[in-house]
């Protein structure tokens, strides 16, 4: 039984989407807040907490088959005080009961996360994620849980009081207790990282591990930047290319979906995530010019990535959407499933053929045994050879085909969107239009990143504060940690495809950012709140890799990159601190903290930082050429001679007496008498890019 369509919750009042799906349930829901947590206090009620994000199936079902149902949300209205958190505008939250989660069930988390939660001090002591309305798959029915934990506190009350007790200590002991003082860091972990991902990798379908499998794109950029190794190279160019193949890749409109249910990247959990698409746009782009293989496969695929992001999830004013859902007409995948009537209705036969061959249309389903996803069975190559014509004709063939198939799914039910705009999402994606714009030399992947950006600038950050979210003409939830390090990766980026002044000023400010309100003053590193952010029952210091890169990596690398640039000893001695800080992890876990190990592999052989001075094409055509190549170590900014007021050790970067580009070098501190001949820039660029 569902409720009446007339009801409506305190839900109602919010701007997250997936907050909004819940605003006609009968569950007597609060968001996150004074509100919620004061009434707990007040009558002694536990707190049932229920996280989740709107591109969540299995968050659909459990809305579905519970949260609209009027017995069950009787007994949650009677015994507890509800409260329903969007994991993407609360990732704080989130990371405390993920991790809570984590040490009382002694297994992985997820969402929906279901939390029950005391009142005084806002501790879980039980937890679950998807719970079934009748007991199956060795799980009890969510209603008689309910009961059963109210029960079960009301019993065992000083129990569970030195639970959480326990369970505190606990959390406090997850957090890295290094830094704070002198610490020698060497490259094993950078070595450690790379045993520990080969022991792992997948050497016939690439990824690490097996089923389900998720893209990582911090491992595969490990593997990248390995340049001086084949093997490591291989495995990082295998994984994107079987990716890429797959069905984890939507190949009539571009773009990746979150994860693969199987270990061939056949079957994917079907939402289309901002987050994973930017690290992966810019991967994409770089393995087309790193000479390792598959350059025509990643920059189509790269390409459309683009293009997909630009056309379907950016919004009219610059930044981008969250989220596509896995789901649609209420069923997961059905926007992208076909079966080979379809299909030939849309196409001719040689069409089809090419259709078929290609992506496993002649062969038994591969989604629940009655439709078929596409997934990349026959290479173009092989294509060409099993249709008996030639590979441009095949690809030819097989690109409008593809065409017609995509505007004959375009009329579908669509999947939802989840139209809120994140700060840290879209920095993510505003990095990877920077890259592959001036990787594949689209300066429009570079305007739809600049317009993303000057959203951000204009909209998120309010009295020189940064937020989280922005809907509906609001920016909310003070920003974190995440938020403000890839937003100076991304001014960075831009910076690098494209000189403004004001870009480099917004930098700096981030940075400041970063060092006044997030960093640990006593023991390096960044928090992931900021100091006067809302007190939790738990403050957060993680330097490991998520489905996100680590803050703190991301944080530390580009400090440093920044530190470079201007000879401001604050941000290179902040980003040292925080290596420092993180060390114990590094050394002990290493391949799980990806963005970290940028940040020491540049600490111990730091970056080269080029400065180029001077005016139209002389000074285009250098910066073309110092970006050209996959070069991961080295950043560029082409100033022009006009330029005036530069802050930092840019003020000396001056321009050349009678004019003419000049480029000045450098390596960490060690810096070249400047060049002034193009033949002298080569010289100083190829070392780099041996390896």
């Amino acid at each position: 039984m569902t409720s009446p369509a007339s009801h409506r919750n305190r839900l109602a009042a919010e701007t997250s989407p997936y907050l909004l799906q819940h605003a006609d349930n009968p569950v007597d829901w609060y968001p996150w807040g004074p509100e919620a947590l004061e009434r707990a206090r007040r009558e002694n009620r536990p707190i049932l907490l229920s996280i989740g994000y709107s591109a969540c199936h299995w968050c659909h079902v459990m809305a579905h088959e519970s949260f609209e149902d009027e017995a069950t949300a009787r007994v949650m209205n009677t015994h507890f005080v509800n409260i329903k958190v969007d994991r993407e505008e609360r990732p704080d939250l989130d990371k405390i009961y993920q991790v809570s989660h984590q040490l009382l069930a002694r297994r992985p988390g997820g969402w929906p996360l279901t939390m029950f939660l005391t009142a005084d001090d806002l501790t879980p002591f039980f937890g679950g994620t998807y719970f079934p309305p009748s007991p199956r798959h060795g799980l009890p029915a969510f209603r008689d849980l309910l009961v059963r934990v109210v029960d079960f506190l009301a019993a065992h009350g000083d129990d569970v009081a030195k639970q959480n007790e326990t369970l505190r200590e606990a959390l406090a002991r997850a957090e890295p207790s290094g830094g704070g003082g002198a610490v020698a860091m060497g490259p094993e972990p950078l070595e450690g990282a790379m045993a520990g991902l080969r022991r792992a990798f997948d050497a016939r379908d690439g990824g690490f591990g097996g089923a389900p499998k998720f893209p990582h794109p911090a491992n595969i950029e490990r593997c990248l930047r390995r340049r001086r190794d084949p093997r490591d190279v291989h495995m990082g160019v295998l994984t994107l290319a079987r990716m890429s193949l797959g069905g984890l890749y939507d190949h009539l409109g571009g773009g990746f979906c979150r994860y693969s249910v199987d270990g061939e990247w056949m079957i994917p959990h079907f939402e289309k995530m901002l987050y994973d698409n930017g690290p992966l746009l810019a991967l994409c782009a770089q393995a087309a010019r790193l000479g390792a293989g598959n350059e025509d496969l990643f920059e189509r695929t790269a390409r459309e990535t683009a293009h997909w992001a630009i056309r379907e999830m950016q919004a009219p004013g610059g930044g981008f959407y969250a989220a596509l859902d896995a789901d649609s007409e209420g069923e997961e995948g059905r926007f992208y499933l076909w079966t080979p009537d379809a299909v030939r209705a849309v196409l001719d036969e040689e069409e089809f053929a090419a259709v078929a061959v290609s992506f496993g249309l002649d062969r038994p389903p591969n989604f629940e045994g009655r439709e078929w996803h596409l997934h990349t069975f026959v290479e173009r190559a092989g294509l060409a050879a099993k249709l008996g014509i030639d590979e441009a004709a095949a690809a030819e063939r097989l690109d409008r085909a593809r065409a017609k198939l995509f505007d004959a799914r375009s009329p579908r039910v669509r999947p939802g969107l989840d139209d809120k705009i994140l700060t840290s999402w879209n920095a993510l994606m505003v990095s990877g239009l920077a890259v592959a714009g001036e990787a594949l030399g689209e300066p429009g992947f570079i305007d739809a990143g600049v317009r993303a950006f000057d959203f951000l600038r204009a909209k998120a950050w309010v009295d020189g504060r940064l937020h989280a979210a922005w809907k509906e003409g609001r920016a909310r939830f003070p920003a974190y940690l995440d938020d403000h390090a890839f937003l100076l990766e991304a001014s960075l980026r831009l910076l690098q495809a494209r000189w403004q002044p004001d870009r480099l000023d917004f930098a700096i400010e981030i940075a400041d950012a970063l060092l006044d309100r997030f960093e640990d003053r006593e023991r390096g590193g960044f928090w992931f709140t900021a100091h006067d952010h809302e007190a939790l029952m738990h403050r957060s210091k993680s330097f490991s890799d998520d489905s996100l890169p680590a803050g703190n990596g991301v944080a530390a690398a580009w400090l440093g990159r920044l530190g470079h640039l201007l000879g401001e000893t604050r941000y290179l001695e902040a980003a040292e601190r925080t290596l420092a800080a993180g060390w114990a992890g590094l050394v002990e876990m290493p391949h799980a903290h990806g963005a970290m190990l940028t940040a020491l592999e540049e600490f111990l052989d730091p970056p080269q930082t080029i400065v180029l001075r001077g005016r139209g094409e002389p000074l285009e055509r250098w910066r073309a050429r110092c970006a050209a190549p996959f070069a991961p170590r080295r950043y560029v900014v082409a100033v022009p001679d006009d330029a005036t007021g530069l802050p930092g050790l840019l003020a000396s970067r001056v321009p050349r007496s009678g004019g003419g580009a000049v480029a000045y070098v450098c390596e960490g501190h060690r810096c070249d008498a400047p060049i002034t001949s193009f033949a002298d820039l080569e010289a100083a660029l190829s070392p780099l890019e041996a390896g």
